[in-house]
């Protein structure tokens, strides 16, 4: 472990919420709830205003809206912050060469490697800078850890949230650590947290004292001595400036079972483009597509093809993924489908594309060419306006959708830099409304509305004490 805390873990603050409270005027301080919106639906991340209701990550949706009806529940906006990360992942990139992203939200800096820091006291200037820098290009708050070590530093920055900023000095982990309860360090989860209590030990310091040898006893070699190690502030790992990419895919859960073959289909070729899209997007090809389907009765069926090369070629893929969608029964319904491509490369095989035609002439040489009957053709679908993505009307301008049902859609017309909006209710194929991208949070900022102020008008930063309130949704429980 180094001397100095020359280690940064940044955590932006409740990210995807807090992106859409600062797109939407109307919601910032207000609870919002961003996730799967249908019956299988879970919650990706909810606002601080959320929190003070017992919503949190990974929370059934259902469970969510009970315990906050008034909250503001919206569909993820993920072209918008991935585009937001990058601009914060640059940032980081200004800092030190080493920076190893964990998520969107979330990566660890060597702050060392690129000569910002060297001590103490330099480490935590190059945090501060890093958190107005990041609230001037993104408008958005971050906390930071800074520690000795990779895991210190994660936990740090935990305990600065929200926005703030916490810095281990070295010599003082142990005492830090002790009274943490055993869930604090990394690998322990609710089975390992339960297991570790049931033999007396529930915080950091009471896994030191048990010793290495009845950890090992307890959790299994290779666990007990990781475990052992942590609890004494021990962590050598490096961070890492590249980690490699595995596999790149995309899914969808149903609200209602698919029982039309044809329209699973339809879904199937669908999502196969947009994990094309993701995968150029990343700069890379593949070899393997892998098709998931998870049926009505949960059991979770997965097929894979291998190709002669690596492509990012939309045509091949959904060839391919139709092909193995081929082999899977799907009579009695299908909840979940997914598509994904792995053995993953940063250069495609040029006589893939040959393949592609090759197959497409195949195909129709196999197949006569007739009109597929009339009771086989999907029917057309209803224009589909989710919940908190932007939209624009010919005469009323930018807005976002509120909701949509029984034929209506509702907008609220209101930009990241303007005052609260007004309402309005349209019928779903109004030729006037149409979908858009969403704006810069930063006026100006990626060519945002010209004339527009310079800065985007904040929402006032959390202290580490606040309990919440602020908004209608967060002042009494339901």
């Amino acid at each position: 472990m180094r001397p100095a805390p020359t280690i940064l873990h940044l955590d932006m603050d409740a990210f995807f919420a807090s992106v859409e409270q600062a797109s939407k005027p109307s919601l910032r301080g207000k609870a919002v709830v961003v996730g799967g919106l249908g019956p299988r639906g879970v919650v990706a991340t909810c606002s601080y205003e959320a929190r003070v209701f017992g919503v949190h990550s990974a929370m059934p949706m259902g469970q969510a809206r009970r315990l906050a009806p008034h909250a503001a529940y919206l569909v993820p906006r993920f072209e918008l912050y991935r585009s937001i990360s990058e601009q914060v992942m640059r940032l980081l990139r200004d800092l030190s060469p080493l920076v190893e992203p964990l998520s969107l939200d979330e990566a660890f800096v060597d702050l060392e490697a690129g000569g910002t820091a060297w001590d103490a006291e330099s480490a935590r200037l190059a945090g501060a800078k890093l958190r107005t820098d990041i609230r001037t290009v993104t408008g958005l708050t971050g906390s930071v850890g800074l520690a000795a070590s990779k895991m210190l530093a994660k936990i740090a920055s935990e305990e600065a949230k929200p926005d703030g900023l916490v810095l281990i000095p070295p010599g003082t982990e142990r005492a830090m650590l002790e009274p943490m309860t055993v869930r604090t360090l990394p690998g322990v989860g609710p089975a390992t947290g339960d297991h570790l209590r049931r033999a007396g030990i529930t915080t950091v310091g009471e896994i030191a004292e048990a010793g290495e040898d009845e950890l090992v006893r307890l959790l299994g070699k290779a666990h007990g001595h990781a475990l052992y190690a942590m609890a004494l502030a021990r962590d050598e790992r490096p961070v890492v400036a590249e980690r490699e990419t595995k596999s790149v895919s995309v899914e969808d859960t149903y609200d209602v079972d698919i029982h039309d073959r044809v329209r699973v289909g339809v879904e199937v070729g669908r999502l196969a483009d947009r994990c094309v899209r993701r995968l150029r997007a990343s700069g890379l090809s593949g070899r393997t597509i892998v098709l998931k389907v998870r049926r009505y009765d949960f059991s979770t069926l997965t097929r894979s093809e291998t190709l002669r090369g690596p492509t990012d070629d939309p045509a091949v893929v959904r060839e391919a993924a139709a092909r193995l969608l081929d082999s899977v029964d799907t009579t009695g319904g299908v909840r979940l489908l997914g598509v994904g491509v792995s053995g993953l490369a940063d250069y495609t095989q040029e006589d893939l594309f040959a393949q592609a035609a090759e197959g497409r002439a195949e195909k129709l040489a196999e197949e006569p060419e007739t009109e597929p009957a009339e009771e086989h053709r999907p029917a057309p679908t209803e224009r589909r306006w989710p919940a908190g993505h932007d939209v624009r009307h010919a005469r009323l301008g930018h807005g976002w959708v509120q909701g949509s049902g029984l034929g209506r859609v509702t907008v609220r017309f209101e930009t990241p830099y303007s005052q609260v909006g007004r309402v309005r209710t349209f019928p779903v194929d109004d030729p006037e409304l149409s979908p858009a991208d969403p704006l810069p949070l930063v006026a100006g900022a990626e060519g945002g509305e010209a004339g527009q102020p310079s800065s985007l008008p904040r929402p006032a930063s959390l202290p580490k004490s606040w309990s919440g309130g602020g908004g209608p949704a967060a002042t009494s429980r339901p």
